[in-house]
């Protein structure tokens, strides 16, 4: 099965932020993100119990390699990756559920970031979920590609497979 990852850092994709989201409830394939709603986003940011996390150059590069480590330790074929500041997304192959692949890119980057002593032992790095949606066509796994790769703004630490 082929997906299209994307999770952000921690603090940094409220619900009710002006630069959007998606709950539970919003989380179909070709609708429009939550609207802003200050109250929501002033509640999300109050429950919060440390800074929102951004990655600089080191840490998304370092970031990025993480995900390539752990694609090749568990046989998965990486398509495309674009880690951002705030995010990251990630079209990729693998025969087990799409969590599963999320929380192997979150784990493997926490402890590559936790090696280079960059931060605080208990920070916070990513929010508790993220965005795992299955891609049943060739052209919807081109498009996902194309989003990742070219659709995200400037690149910042980006990885795109020219494996047939």
């Amino acid at each position: 099965m082929i997906y299209l990852i994307a999770f952000a850092c921690y603090g940094c994709h409220l619900h009710g932020n002006e630069s959007g989201s998606v709950d539970r409830e919003h989380n179909v394939p070709g609708t429009p993100n939550l609207e802003a709603d200050g109250k929501r986003a002033a509640a999300a940011a109050e429950r919060m119990d440390q800074a929102p996390y951004h990655l600089d150059q080191i840490r998304r590069d370092a970031v990025l390699e993480a995900i390539q480590e752990v694609c090749g330790h568990r046989g998965w074929s990486l398509l495309a990756a674009h880690v951002r500041s705030s995010h990251v997304h990630a079209v990729v192959d693998a025969e087990v559920p799409p969590e599963r692949v999320m929380s192997g890119f979150k784990a493997y980057s926490s402890r590559r970031l936790n090696e280079m002593r960059l931060d605080q032992p208990n920070r916070k790095r990513w929010a508790r979920h993220g965005s795992t949606r299955w891609l049943w066509k060739p052209q919807h796994v081109s498009a996902a590609v194309q989003y990742v790769v070219a659709e995200q703004g400037d690149a910042m630490a980006v990885f795109e497979s020219h494996d047939p």
